[in-house]
């Protein structure tokens, strides 16, 4: 029985975290990153819609016109299937002038943005704690009268309860109502939410502020709001949630502020896996959305991005393809299929036959342990150029391997050097063996592949006597479907014996694929002698 069930059988409750998504907010102060009105739109109906994230933060209020364009947009699109109440903006404390953009865009939620350090507090708005506090009430006030619940942002929190945990309690007294005979009273404030603003805590430090913020204020709903400056940020965010955080902000692939926020996939993964969290995340759906996000924004997903990465189901060793064929050896909890995506196996000097077979099963195709074996010196050889094979180019490979199978191989390429000089012609200098007999030559042509072609007419000529084929057409390919340019595909047709003959050769290098077509040719003809 796993842990998860473990908790259910013994009667705990499983607790729930809230996750807000500030991909179009956070987000977008990624260096470089500016959504378009309509990409907004999509991205955030995405958001609610088919990942199901609880709330999303989708901009700053007063930024621009093309801003307030796209807020009104999300807000009616919101409004219309019942979910603006999920939409956030975040405000400034600023006499009511972010409370009134907010309103005129048809929100109904302000993210207010208030001082959680004494040191912000005093060095960049020039105020006391007293007067800032006012100002804050007088804000949350407006916005209560027009209509805005209000979530609380308290800036620079982290740096807050490291240099001046007693304003941060000053803070919280005040805007809890706590302060006894206050005539500051205020309406309530929904969520207080916890800004690591530089990145700069450590999941120790993240547990202790915590544990004081909820042993002082039990009855208060915190977020935790981290970046990511020291790599900390996901592990930051299960702290908080192990010390009694109800809710998270993350963004699509962790875009933010300089080293970007927790990434929502690897927020969503962990809290299920490790800490047996509910949420109300579609984990379907987590790759789509990071690939329209990766789109629209212009920054690339890393590779091995936990989740939604390129290569995070990808087995590359052998011995895992095996393992996984036998029991499942190598699976963990994030099954690919969870995410929307599959497990695949690479092909390359790493491989293995395990791996080979692995990607012949999913296309369909059956070989013998023979075949199998030269189907994987090929994609070791290729490998070995470092050149990267996709099972969308394996079929072409085993086409190549085993078109002519059944022939033995009489002519050899024992050898080759060709060349290219600028103001030279081409050259090419070769050594074969023809039925166990070892010949050599030399010649120049228009072409590498020319120069390589005339010497070996050469040898025919002097030490056979024999004819070599006429060329009648040379085609070149890279093979559709594959990801890279890893393989080029030659077709060569030959005039002989009254008729015509093609053959092909794959390779990574055009010349080298081509000099493959024409060997086959040559053991066809000389088989058939």
């Amino acid at each position: 029985m796993g842990t998860a069930e473990r908790i259910n059988a013994s009667g705990r409750t499983l607790p729930f975290i809230e996750i807000m998504d500030s991909t179009l907010r956070d987000g977008e102060q990624t260096n470089g990153v500016s959504f378009l009105p309509h990409e907004k739109l999509v991205i955030a109906r995405m958001l609610l819609r088919d990942v199901n994230v609880d709330r999303i933060e989708v901009a700053s209020a007063r930024v621009s016109e093309g801003e307030k364009e796209a807020v009104t947009m999300i807000c009616r699109a919101a409004e219309q299937v019942g979910k603006l109440e999920r939409v956030e903006v975040l405000g400034f404390v600023d006499g009511g002038k972010s409370v009134d953009w907010i309103r005129d865009c048809g929100g109904k939620v302000i993210n207010l943005l208030a001082k959680g350090s004494l040191k912000h507090c005093t060095h960049q708005l020039h105020k006391t704690p007293e007067e800032h506090i006012a100002d804050i009430q007088e804000t949350v006030r407006y916005a209560s009268a027009n209509g805005l619940s209000v979530n609380l942002y308290l800036e620079d929190w982290s740096n807050g309860m490291k240099d001046s945990p007693d304003y941060v309690y000053q803070l919280m007294d005040a805007l809890t109502n706590k302060v006894p005979n206050s005539k500051f009273q205020v309406p309530s404030i929904k969520r207080f939410m916890l800004p690591d603003t530089l990145g700069v805590m450590n999941p120790l430090q993240v547990i202790e502020y915590f544990r004081k913020m909820i042993k002082r204020y039990p009855d208060i709903h915190f977020d935790f709001h981290a970046h990511n400056d020291y790599d900390l940020a996901v592990s930051n965010s299960l702290a908080a949630v192990l010390s009694g955080a109800k809710g998270l902000h993350v963004t699509v692939n962790g875009l933010g502020e300089r080293c970007g926020n927790a990434p929502m996939a690897s927020v969503q993964a962990i809290l299920k896996d490790q800490f047996h969290a509910k949420t109300h995340i579609n984990e379907s759906q987590l790759n789509g959305i990071s690939r329209l996000v990766e789109g629209y924004s212009g920054i690339a997903v890393a590779p091995n991005q936990p989740i939604v990465g390129e290569n995070v189901f990808t087995q590359v060793a052998g011995v895992h393809a095996d393992g996984d064929s036998k029991d499942k050896l190598y699976y963990n909890e994030l099954i690919p299929e969870r995410f929307g995506r599959k497990r695949e196996y690479a092909l390359g000097k790493n491989s293995g036959r395990a791996n080979i077979a692995k990607n012949l099963e999913e296309l369909g195709l059956e070989l013998t342990p023979e075949q199998t074996r030269r189907v994987t010196q090929r994609i070791t050889e290729l490998g070995d150029k470092k050149e990267i094979v996709t099972q969308e180019d394996l079929p072409y490979i085993v086409a190549d391997v085993l078109k002519h199978d059944t022939q033995s191989e009489k002519v050899k390429l024992i050898s080759y050097v060709v060349n290219t000089s600028y103001g030279l012609k081409p050259g090419a200098n070769i050594r074969v063996e023809i039925n166990g007999k070892q010949y050599e030559a030399g010649s120049t042509g228009d072409g590498q592949y020319d120069a390589f072609v005339k010497a070996l007419r050469y040898i025919y000529k002097k030490y056979l006597n024999r004819t070599f084929p006429i060329l009648a057409n040379y085609q070149v390919s890279i093979p559709p479907g594959g990801r890279t340019d890893a393989l080029v595909q030659t077709v060569i047709t030959w005039h002989y014996n009254g008729g015509l003959l093609r053959t092909r050769g794959l390779d990574a290098d055009q010349t080298e694929a081509a000099i493959k077509a024409t060997f086959k040719m040559l053991n066809i003809v000389e088989n058939n002698l």
